[in-house]
């Protein structure tokens, strides 16, 4: 006896056919993207919230130890400093790195002369490697008379400063290499962000008799919102994420002065083998960026109209 629910199946599976059809090689084609997203994104997401859960050394089996890794986190005062200190980093490098941005943006906008050259200039410590200028950021603070800042700290009757081995100067020296390294590509978004903004919005300024201070506060950096907005995120989500740097030139030191979150969650899952408790940290992580990110789209997320 037939069933009846079986016309709703049949039409549905023509629907389906029908669909295969017009759109097979589509389906072909995002089979592999699938898989490799199943495999590299989504398993590695599942997998590791529940390592939260367990104690596994990698070698072994293993065990599940329920709430202890999240209940060793909540007294962990290295993981709470490396926090703070990952929100200090933050703190000298995103507004900067913002700032440094949107200035070298309207200078290239300007129609200065030889501008593709500044252009270049600028964007050149972004495609170079971080170990290299790891290295020269390494010499211009090197914390003797022949570091090139303490040469110029000396012209100026400044005695030398011990910029890698100071507690307060440490990272806010971290910060500046990542200013310098990333400032190039913050200034191509602003770039992009004042192309996309219609030259008759300053030609009406200009007869209102605006000033130029007047029109970059009144046209300019309001319809700049949306570049705002992307730039405050991925320049979070990376100070978040710093690592290289205090991995190259640190250590984490000196005292865990520059231990961020992200060196701490390394030491712990590839030095000291825990991977369990590793996941507790890039958790936590996920959800201090999360919440600033929703934050962010809260306070500076808002559309533009160019009318």
């Amino acid at each position: 006896m037939e069933q009846p629910y079986s016309p709703i199946k049949k039409r549905l599976w023509t629907r389906l056919k029908k669909e295969w059809n017009r759109n097979a090689i589509v389906y072909i084609v995002l089979i592999p993207v699938l898989v490799h997203f199943m495999i590299f994104q989504v398993f590695p997401l599942l997998f590791s919230f529940l390592l939260t859960f367990m104690d596994w050394p990698v070698i072994g089996t293993p065990t599940f130890i329920g709430m202890e890794n999240w209940k060793e986190f909540i007294n962990d005062e290295l993981a709470w400093k490396a926090l703070w200190n990952t929100v200090l980093f933050s703190l000298y490098y995103i507004l900067p790195t913002m700032a440094l941005g949107l200035i070298l943006a309207l200078l290239i906008n300007s129609g200065i002369r030889g501008s593709h050259v500044y252009k270049g200039i600028f964007f050149l410590p972004v495609i170079t490697s971080f170990v290299v200028i790891s290295g020269i950021w390494a010499w211009l603070f090197k914390g003797t008379e022949y570091g090139m800042i303490n040469y110029l700290l000396n012209l100026l009757g400044i005695p030398p400063q011990l910029f890698f081995s100071n507690e307060t100067q440490a990272l806010v020296v971290l910060a500046g290499l990542s200013v310098f390294k990333v400032a190039g590509s913050t200034m191509v978004y602003y770039y992009a962000g004042l192309k996309s903004i219609p030259l008759h919005l300053y030609e009406a300024a200009r007869i209102d008799g605006a000033t130029s201070w007047q029109t970059f506060c009144r046209v300019t950096f309001p319809l700049l919102m949306p570049t705002h907005f992307y730039v405050a995120i991925i320049t979070t989500i990376g100070s978040f994420q710093i690592f290289d740097s205090a991995f190259l030139l640190t250590s984490g030191g000196p005292n865990y002065a520059t231990t961020t979150i992200v060196y701490y969650m390394y030491q712990v899952g590839f030095s000291s083998l825990r991977l369990g408790y590793a996941s507790v940290l890039a958790y936590v992580l996920f959800a201090i960026i999360l919440t600033i990110s929703l934050m962010q789209r809260r306070y500076i997320g808002k559309e533009v109209s160019y009318d």
